[in-house]
């Protein structure tokens, strides 16, 4: 069976066109098949979304910060975020080969210049120095716990002191599991919204 979390995606191609808004911008993105929420973007992704701006625009938003959209899917977190904070260096990574690729479309259709956009097992293409500011991600549930716990670990290694990461789960989808998990390896975990079944929860990283 077919899922947005396989690597080569073989089931066959049937692009559409869905349009987003976000912070006022309108936004057209091209999906696929077998890639995450292809008809429309999904609630969990508005939330986070939402919140994080909200968040960032609360602390004040630093001119070079280095944000990562961990899970990218078709693109819309990564480009969202650069297209509002348009000095930030945005890095899109995902395990789905098709999901990069209209990733990278997405990001140009939208006039959206993304510092890297990588095929990645998690984050095994990054380098070691690749270090971020902020994370965000709706991790692939369905792929299992396990495999939503390594985005947290791996997230970690390549997160700066002070980083913040953002996840966003339904409480039925594990966000309690997430939320142990997130306390467990950063020491701290805040819920930041809450809607709709969903909850974003936000943890930051106190030392190297």
């Amino acid at each position: 069976m077919a899922h947005y979390y396989d690597s080569m995606p073989e089931t066959a191609s049937d692009r559409r066109n869905i349009e987003f808004r976000a912070n006022g911008i309108n936004f057209s993105f091209v999906t696929d098949t077998n890639v995450f929420s292809r008809n429309d973007v999904d609630k969990g992704t508005e939330l986070l979304l939402t919140s994080v701006i909200d968040d960032i625009k609360e602390s004040g938003a630093k001119k070079g910060t280095r944000l990562l959209d961990l899970g990218c899917g078709y693109g819309v977190v990564g480009v969202v975020m650069k297209s509002v904070f348009m000095a930030f260096d945005v890095t899109s990574v995902d395990v789905n080969s098709r999901a990069v690729n209209l990733a990278k479309e997405n990001a140009a259709a939208n006039n959206v210049k993304l510092a890297k956009c990588l095929q990645s097992d998690v984050l095994s293409a990054l380098e070691t120095d690749d270090i971020f500011d902020i994370v965000m991600t709706n991790p692939p549930v369905r792929a299992g716990k396990q495999t939503v716990f390594s985005f947290y670990e791996q997230a970690y290694e390549h997160m700066s002191k002070g980083a913040a990461i953002y996840s966003v789960l339904q409480r039925k989808q594990g966000a309690p599991s997430s939320e142990k998990k997130l306390k467990e390896l950063f020491g701290n975990c805040e819920t930041v919204a809450i809607s709709g079944g969903y909850r974003v929860m936000k943890a930051v990283k106190e030392s190297d």
